[in-house]
């Protein structure tokens, strides 16, 4: 029994942890913006680097 004067402490501890964490995340504007990461995903601004096919080169040999 003794043992929840103990676990009661740390589970307010670890709330209020939580809720400080939420509020420093809010009032940095991590929540600002939250299609941007999933579009930018759909849409890449930068082409993708190709390298034009060869034309009728044989393998190479290796001995």
């Amino acid at each position: 029994m003794s043992i929840i004067y103990v676990l009661i402490p740390i589970a307010v501890i670890f709330v209020m942890i939580g809720i400080a964490i939420f509020f420093w995340a809010v009032r940095s504007k991590q929540f600002d913006d939250l299609d941007k990461e999933g579009f930018s995903i759909l849409f890449n601004e930068k082409p993708a680097a190709s390298t034009p096919p060869a034309e009728n080169t044989p393998p190479s040999r290796e001995p």
